[in-house]
């Protein structure tokens, strides 16, 4: 009788697939020596609520854009101002003004009884104004005073007046004046006449305003200082002026 054949069962392999598990063989929960390199989760990040703060960066960054068109804003203004300056100077070729003192006759130079000192003066001044198309409006009741040595002798006013192109004006001042405990300042005017160099200073500070062709612009201020040397302040004298010169500047 022959040998009885051994029959050995074969795996179905559609079965096979059915059985393979679904779920992973390592939970997720394991550490990293049992399941090796596992997915890194990293929280999701943080929303900003209505009462957050704003970043350091994010604040840096708006002031440094506000500041660089701050800064160009004002590059173009300066820009501008310069094209119109070159305008102006190309088309009006403006010239500052000139002035000077050509004479001084004192009516009155006394001491009072209460040791004050009494000045009248009458001061001539020449304003000149060389521009070809460039005027000036002098506005009225502006201040020019006689000093010395610190001591305001006498003061008038600066009369109101338009000044045309090319324009020359001689301006026959009065000025009065009054000096208290003036005893010693006397002494030292009355030391200096025996040398005949009596030390003067006329100021004036006079408002106005520049007439370009048609355009009148906004008012400035002229501040005029001349240094005079004189040989007497004697009331009803001959006044003669050995040295004089006069400073001229404006502003705003």
């Amino acid at each position: 009788m022959s040998e009885h054949q051994k029959i050995h069962p074969v795996q179905d392999p559609e079965a096979a697939i059915q059985q393979q598990p679904t779920a992973p063989l390592v939970s997720r929960d394991a550490s990293r020596s049992d399941q090796g390199d596992p997915v890194q989760h990293f929280p999701p990040p943080l929303a900003h609520t209505a009462g957050s703060k704003i970043p350091r960066k994010k604040r840096r960054s708006c002031f440094t854009r506000c500041l660089c068109w701050s800064l160009c804003v004002l590059l173009v203004i300066l820009t501008i101002l310069a094209i119109l300056a070159g305008v102006i100077f190309l088309v009006f070729r403006p010239k500052a003004p000139k002035y000077s003192v050509d004479s001084i006759r004192i009516t009155q130079f006394a001491l009072n009884n209460d040791l004050s000192l009494s000045a009248s003066f009458n001061v001539n001044v020449t304003a000149r104004n060389p521009n070809k198309k460039i005027g000036i409006y002098y506005e009225g009741g502006s201040p020019i005073s006689v000093w010395y040595t610190g001591t305001k002798l006498c003061e008038g006013s600066w009369p109101k007046f338009y000044q045309g192109h090319r324009n020359t004006t001689v301006l026959n001042l009065p000025l009065t004046g009054r000096a208290v405990n003036a005893a010693d300042l006397l002494r030292s005017i009355q030391q200096e006449q025996l040398t005949g160099r009596i030390p003067l200073n006329v100021r004036v500070r006079v408002p106005v305003r520049i007439k370009l062709g048609k355009l009148k612009l906004m008012k400035w201020k002229f501040l005029v200082k001349c240094r005079l040397v004189v040989d007497t302040l004697a009331a009803d004298n001959v006044i003669r002026i050995s040295e004089r010169s006069c400073k001229f500047r404006f502003r705003l």
